[in-house]
């Protein structure tokens, strides 16, 4: 019998005493992380009790009774399996964004059929055949991990990035991949607000101003206003409209390119129709084949484009080179959208106003990295759908979902893709 791995941490304790060995159980023994050290005993369990007897004097009376202890626990393991069999497991993978399992454990606390897990993502593969639901964040998804995944069924984004999960092996496999759409949560509308907030960062010249307070000045930098301002959304999605909302106010211009239309409004890119919450919204809309001719006019672009391998490197030197000199450039949607090289070389030649980005090439991004050291760059380290309004909501799509997992009954509030 292969025991579990508490059992294999306390057969470990029990042949470190009575072998007389230094402990060689790590301290704060968990199951993920210390997963192949008790695979190390596991090797040994099957015969485990006649492996100590040959070790030690069979007939002391204290081994003996770690030897009935130990068979106990065989039998109780065999009970915990069958218990098991009521439980549904929902796997977070990495430490990252805590707000996410945080507030889908408080939601569920409640509910002991709903087990939740966070995992180190470097352990997920050894583990993810343990569970039902995977919650993947950062974590790069790729066939063969999925492949082990032989309980999962569901995999999902706390969110609505789903770039690192290989859809077609998860389809193959017979699993449902989703995101929770961004428009009902206010997942679109947190990222929209901290978009403005980046905008008017590089408008009123944020790092300038902290420098200005440092140096005991008043009345400078010289900033400007969005008033006036033309802005391009490149992808006019969830997060585009929620932004177009709030920008009204400001007295912009707004242009906007989408690939298709359809899905907000039944007219064409070339359409003049006047009607609609989109046409109030948008000032201009065009196709993707307007993307250089629109940066051309704006004053402001934001990238709000999901990334797939169309979109990825979009804003590369061709796309900066058609912008305006001294516009400026926010990013709130991902890293790879952005040709890096091309970013950093329009930024030094100062063609490029300002950067203002949510996202990055890489995460977590380097603090040393070259790029920040340009006063007229921003960085906030991937909180644009982080708030507490956003966050609560999706943690309940999360917890009503493993709920009806455990029930048996259709899955609901998410958006399938396979």
């Amino acid at each position: 019998m292969a025991f579990k791995p508490k059992s294999i941490w306390r057969l470990a304790k029990i042949v470190n005493f009575h072998l007389g060995l230094p402990s060689l159980v790590p301290n704060g023994c968990g199951f993920a992380s210390d997963l192949r050290f008790f695979r190390k005993w596991e090797c040994c369990s099957a015969g485990g009790a006649g492996v100590l007897a040959q070790t030690r004097d069979s007939q002391s009376t204290g081994f003996q009774e770690n030897l009935n202890l130990l068979s106990n626990i065989s039998k109780m393991e065999g009970m915990a399996r069958s218990s098991d069999k009521n439980i549904t497991r929902v796997l977070f993978c990495g430490p990252h964004f805590p707000a996410s399992h945080n507030y889908t454990k408080e939601y569920l606390q409640n509910y002991p059929s709903i087990q939740v897990d966070v995992v180190p993502i470097s352990d997920v593969p050894d583990v993810i055949a343990n569970y039902h639901l995977c919650v993947v964040k950062t974590m790069r998804l790729d066939s063969n991990c999925i492949s082990r995944a032989n309980q999962m069924k569901l995999i999902m984004q706390f969110g609505v990035g789903l770039e690192g999960v290989d859809i077609n092996a998860a389809t193959r496999c017979g699993i449902k991949v989703a995101r929770i759409p961004g428009d009902v949560t206010g997942n679109a509308a947190s990222c929209a607000e901290l978009t403005i907030y980046l905008m008017l960062g590089l408008l009123r010249k944020q790092n300038e101003m902290r420098m200005a307070i440092e140096q005991k000045k008043l009345g400078v930098p010289t900033g400007e206003t969005l008033l006036g301002k033309t802005v391009f959304i490149l992808g006019f999605g969830n997060i585009g409209v929620e932004l177009a909302k709030r920008l009204r106010p400001f007295g912009v211009k707004i242009i906007a390119t989408k690939r298709s239309w359809a899905s907000h409004s039944q007219v064409s890119c070339q359409s003049s129709v006047k009607n609609g919450i989109i046409d109030d919204l948008v000032d201009e809309k065009g196709c993707h084949e307007d993307i250089f001719e629109f940066a051309s006019k704006a004053d402001v672009v934001v990238c709000c484009l999901s990334l797939n391998k169309q979109t990825a490197g979009i804003v590369n030197k061709s796309f900066l080179s058609s912008m305006k000199k001294g516009s400026l450039l926010v990013n709130i949607a991902r890293g790879g959208l952005l040709d890096y090289e091309a970013i950093a070389h329009y930024l030094e030649c100062g063609h490029l106003g300002g950067l203002g980005i949510d996202v990055a090439w890489t995460e977590p991004f380097d603090p040393n990295d070259p790029i920040l050291k340009f006063k007229n760059v921003l960085i906030t380290p991937h909180v644009g759908g982080v708030t507490e309004h956003s966050y609560r909501s999706m943690a309940k799509v999360v917890g009503d979902v493993a709920l009806q997992l455990h029930a048996g009954t259709p899955l609901t509030g998410l958006e399938f893709v396979n």
